[in-house]
């Protein structure tokens, strides 16, 4: 929403799917900047895997195609961390960085897309323009975003507000990541559109990924909810529903179920085993690399990130309570 936009600048909103040839080449007509963050996240397999795979990956390997027709020099990808893992094993990561060896065999749909889409990107860089200029581009393999309007922030307070104003534990305490406010990820696409313009910049940037976190305490992803409410008076479960190996095979009960059930009806399972391995690994990232390269640096603190989301939160409960009353 542009509602209370102010100042000299002009923006022109266009509105359409990814997957439609002639809006991209309309889109990138005069434009000399593209900021890819158009996909659609999947942990459950709520959405078919065809148009999950068409939006993340055929979809980004057109708007290339449209940027290189268009004459588009620079090209910034919104990549996650799950393009690195964690692995079906829950091999751990404390303060990793671009560096860091991992053995990826994650069997997610939307980790599998995100990873080809951003190899699409990064080989794309140096591509020829029809006007005989170069593309340049990058990634930005972002930490779990939360912030105002967040999606899975929404659907866990409405969890909550139906277990009586008390978090459900999805998330064992040991199991630390390092989410990343959106305000900050958005700063983090800023200071690269910046960089990658300036030639002497761009040669350390482009053709490059790199992991953007802030400076959000390490926790786990339920804890992360519980410190953003905890002042509105939110409790959350100490512990998981149950033993952290009974809780996999559980929810490899309910994917056999989902396997067995599924030439009759489709029954999408509320967890999986990737679900509880990404939920309970440890997984954390240091922006330095971004912070040397293109000089990132968080524009807001932990405590402004902490402040704005509560206060949004704040703002949704009494029309969710409302929502959750009628439904």
């Amino acid at each position: 929403s542009l509602a209370g936009f102010q100042g000299k600048t002009e923006v022109k909103i266009l509105e359409g799917d990814i997957r439609d040839v002639t809006f991209l080449y309309h889109a990138c007509q005069g434009v000399s900047l593209v900021i890819h963050t158009a996909s659609i996240i999947d942990f459950l397999g709520l959405v078919e895997t065809q148009l999950l795979w068409e939006v993340n990956v055929t979809g980004t390997q057109m708007l290339l195609e449209a940027c290189t027709r268009c004459n588009v020099q620079h090209f910034i990808y919104t990549s996650t961390v799950e393009v690195t893992g964690p692995n079906c094993r829950g091999d751990p990561v404390f303060n990793g960085d671009e560096d860091t060896a991992y053995e990826c065999m994650s069997k997610s749909v939307y980790a599998q897309s995100k990873r080809l889409a951003e190899d699409s990107v990064l080989k794309a860089d140096g591509q020829m323009l029809k006007d005989g200029g170069m593309l340049l581009t990058c990634a930005l393999r972002s930490m779990y975003i939360f912030g105002e309007g967040c999606p899975f922030l929404q659907g866990h307070l409405d969890k909550c507000l139906l277990n009586k104003n008390v978090y459900l534990r999805f998330s064992r305490k040991e199991a630390l990541v390092n989410p990343v406010y959106v305000g900050n990820i958005a700063w983090a696409h800023v200071q690269a559109a910046k960089a990658l313009q300036v030639p002497q910049k761009a040669k350390h940037i482009r053709g490059q990924f790199y992991y953007i976190s802030d400076d959000t305490p390490h926790m786990s992803y339920a804890d992360l909810n519980y410190e953003l409410t905890k002042d509105l008076g939110f409790g959350i479960e100490p512990r998981l529903p149950m033993p952290l190996t009974m809780l996999y095979y559980f929810s490899l009960l309910l994917e056999i179920m989902s396997f067995l059930l599924r030439p009759f009806v489709r029954y999408v399972p509320s967890t999986n085993r990737h679900l509880v391995t990404l939920l309970n690994t440890p997984f954390t990232f240091s922006y330095r690399k971004a912070q040397k390269d293109f000089g990132y640096m968080p524009r807001y603190t932990w405590e402004e990130a902490k402040r704005c989301t509560g206060q949004w939160i704040a703002s949704v409960v009494p029309q969710r309570r409302e929502h959750l009353k009628i439904k």
